[in-house]
């Protein structure tokens, strides 16, 4: 009987490994497509199998992607979108990350009359569709002559983003015992000698979960930035779309998929790099509460 069980055990684990590997490799599987797509040339593409590896690899794709392609009336390629992305992303996740983490250490160490209020309203605000504030935000963006620039478009994520870094970090600051924020006042700490010194030390899980998301986010954004971006500030997600949209004589695939991938190097690279951070950050408590 034992030998009988054993055997089913094993057979059970091997179907699940089995369905785990099916469904791992269909999940890739558009990646794989993408990356081989990119290194062929256009003649293989139309002729070829469309699993196949390149005969040939050629990085023609690529170059022309970055430094060449026509996104709209402008064939500087996606290079200087890519910088724009870099000069938004930036400043707006180490602002709102630092205003999230200070708003979450007062609402989660700091409570005051309304304060649950408040962490009401600022959680609503992770609800509110992206639309609903897209004739608002071009309102005041207008009226402070941030329109369509990158400042403008760091501050409106900025704004969006704060509901989401203090819903993270007040969770997170909420976990830790309030005798330690009593104990640094009796020996004479203030608010941002607490902050400092005791919570920060403490507070790198969260910080790096709050940025991968915020990062993430911001990057991938393309409502915003179709709105709220001009010609020489939109980003690269608008860009890939011009791109890909663009007809100047015959459709070149391996140029497309190639700037996809360009476009979304950064965000991979940021979750191979510190994946293994954002999950250590999740189970410390980043979304409990």
């Amino acid at each position: 009987m034992s030998h009988t069980f054993a055997n089913g055990f094993n057979a059970g684990r091997a179907f699940i490994y089995a369905t785990l590997v099916f469904f791992a490799l269909l999940y890739i599987s558009p990646l794989y497509i993408i990356l081989t797509t990119s290194f062929k040339d256009i003649e293989e593409i139309r002729s070829g199998n469309l699993l196949a590896l390149p005969d040939e690899p050629t990085l023609y794709a690529w170059i022309k992607a970055w430094g060449s392609a026509c996104t709209g009336s402008d064939c500087n390629g996606l290079a200087p979108f890519f910088w724009n992305s870099i000069r938004i992303v930036i400043p707006a996740v180490l602002i709102s990350t630092i205003i999230g983490a200070l708003n979450g250490y007062v609402l989660a160490q700091w409570r005051f009359r309304g304060s649950d209020m408040l962490f009401g309203a600022l959680l609503f605000g992770c609800f509110i569709p992206f639309q609903v504030i897209l004739l608002p935000m071009s309102i005041l963006l207008g009226k402070m002559g941030l329109a369509n620039t990158i400042s403008g478009l760091v501050m409106v994520h900025v704004i969006y983003g704060i509901a989401f870094t203090t819903l993270f970090f007040r969770n997170y600051y909420v976990a830790i015992p309030s005798d330690l924020t009593k104990a640094a006042k009796l020996d004479g700490a203030g608010f941002f000698s607490i902050f400092t010194n005791v919570f920060l030390p403490m507070s790198t899980p969260i910080f790096v979960v709050t940025i991968i998301w915020q990062f993430t986010q911001i990057w991938n954004d393309f409502l915003f930035g179709v709105v709220y971006s001009g010609s020489g500030t939109q980003p690269i997600t608008v860009a890939l779309n011009n791109l890909v949209n663009t007809s100047v004589g015959g459709k070149e695939y391996n140029v497309d998929m190639a700037a996809a991938v360009i476009a979304a190097l950064p965000t991979l690279l940021v979750y191979v790099v510190a994946g293994k951070y954002f999950v250590k950050g999740l189970t410390a408590g980043a979304v409990k509460g």
